[in-house]
């Protein structure tokens, strides 16, 4: 994890959930599980998040909020769905005013299944966004000295 030039910063936004999923992510930041020692730091803006933790399922006036939130985010980004009802809407997915699972509105990079999931289930979903973000910046990088490369070739 070299790449990373930065903690990495964690927000969650809940799409219309019973709580219960948002309940086990806050166990995260309890000395048990101190997902802090990952180098992640919690975000209430999901503008300068780098990771996005979504719960529960979405409903038409959530469902603007989610695509706003995640457009203002940066472009090195990773969405974990976490809970049943992200993930396929669960119980709710037959209520009338339950639409879409969380993947229909936002590319989802990672599931994490549960109802609620155990938080040792959302630390191995954050370390392997980590892993994801550590790749994405690389590519990043990578990117940039070509296009360096390529602006240096075209002046000669």
């Amino acid at each position: 994890m070299n790449m990373i030039r930065k903690s990495p910063w964690i927000s969650i936004f809940n799409a219309s959930s019973c709580n219960g999923c948002d309940l086990e992510i806050l166990a995260l930041i309890t000395p048990k599980y101190d997902i802090e020692r990952f180098g992640c730091v919690w975000k209430t803006s999901a503008r300068h998040a780098d990771i996005l933790l979504v719960t529960g399922a979405s409903n038409e006036i959530s469902k603007k909020r989610l695509k706003t939130v995640y457009d203002q985010m940066a472009p090195a980004r990773v969405v974990i769905a976490v809970g049943s009802c992200a993930n396929s809407g669960d119980i709710f997915r037959f209520c009338y005013n339950i639409n879409q699972r969380v993947d229909s509105i936002i590319p989802v990079d990672i599931y994490v299944p549960g109802c609620p999931p155990r938080p040792e289930a959302i630390i191995d979903a954050v370390v392997k966004a980590l892993k994801m973000l550590e790749k994405k910046n690389e590519k990043k990088k990578n990117n940039k000295k070509q296009l360096k490369k390529r602006s240096s070739k075209a002046k000669k």
